[in-house]
């Protein structure tokens, strides 16, 4: 497989693998946008050379859009691999990529979200497992900081904000940032639909690297959460979110 590290210099012409090809579209624009900030934090971008669902996204912890402490760290914001691209390694390869250019830059391992079990949008357990990773630390709705350390150092830690995933607010209240593509699209959706139905509904949209690290949850990308509670990192769409409001109440 051959990969292109997309940079803010040939990112126009570089499709970003998990939303559609065409520029105009508000999740393609959003999404691109995004990336191209993030460059100069040190945000590195591999994505295969064939169209379809298989990339990198890492960026070093202290510019990471989460809640984190461990600034010698590597965070991978997102590794995807899917649809007919499964099953060749690739995976792999696009970690150990990571892994290398870690290294070089001196960092003292890398991190990624994960669980106990195979949630959407986050790192298979099973897979960092077999990769060496390690938990080094669990927020109270199980999602967990997986690490592999390069050396001996003090592993990298949630932020005391996003341990308990509880807020005061009741009703229901959506953390997001521009990090995933489909935010642009399905968020207004949500709104839209929440005032057609009378639903108590909050967005609060972290478009700061400094709101993100200091959020009450250790996903940033996207966070539900009802009276209170942490609910899911799913993105809704209609039918899944009013479908998600009767089963709540």
């Amino acid at each position: 497989m051959d990969y292109v590290y997309v940079t803010k210099e040939n990112i126009e012409q570089e499709h970003i693998c998990c939303a559609i090809s065409n520029n105009s579209d508000v999740q393609v624009r959003s999404k691109k946008d995004w990336l191209s900030c993030r460059f100069e934090e040190g945000l590195v971008f591999i994505k295969s050379s064939v169209r379809g669902k298989c990339f990198i996204e890492y960026i070093p912890a202290k510019n990471a859009w989460i809640p984190i402490i461990g600034d010698t760290y590597m965070y991978i914001d997102c590794l995807w691999v899917a649809g007919s691209l499964k099953g060749y390694g690739y995976s792999s390869e696009l970690l150990n990529m990571c892994i290398e250019d870690s290294k070089r830059k001196g960092m003292d391992g890398i991190c990624i979200l994960s669980s106990k079990k195979k949630t959407s949008y986050l790192a298979d357990p099973k897979f960092l497992a077999y990769k060496g990773f390690r938990v080094s630390d669990e927020a109270n709705n199980g999602i967990q900081l997986w690490y592999l350390s390069f050396k001996d150092s003090v592993s990298p830690k949630f932020k005391s904000c996003a341990k308990d995933c509880h807020i005061d607010e009741l009703g229901f209240v959506l953390y997001y940032t521009n990090q995933c593509p489909f935010n642009a699209k399905y968020v207004p959706i949500i709104e839209n639909v929440s005032k057609e139905h009378n639903i108590a509904f909050k967005v609060i949209h972290l478009d700061t690297k400094e709101k993100a690290q200091n959020a009450p949850t250790p996903i940033t990308t996207y966070a539900l959460f009802y009276n209170g509670e942490y609910v899911t990192n799913d993105v809704m769409n209609e039918k899944k979110f009013l479908k998600l409001v009767e089963k709540l109440k």
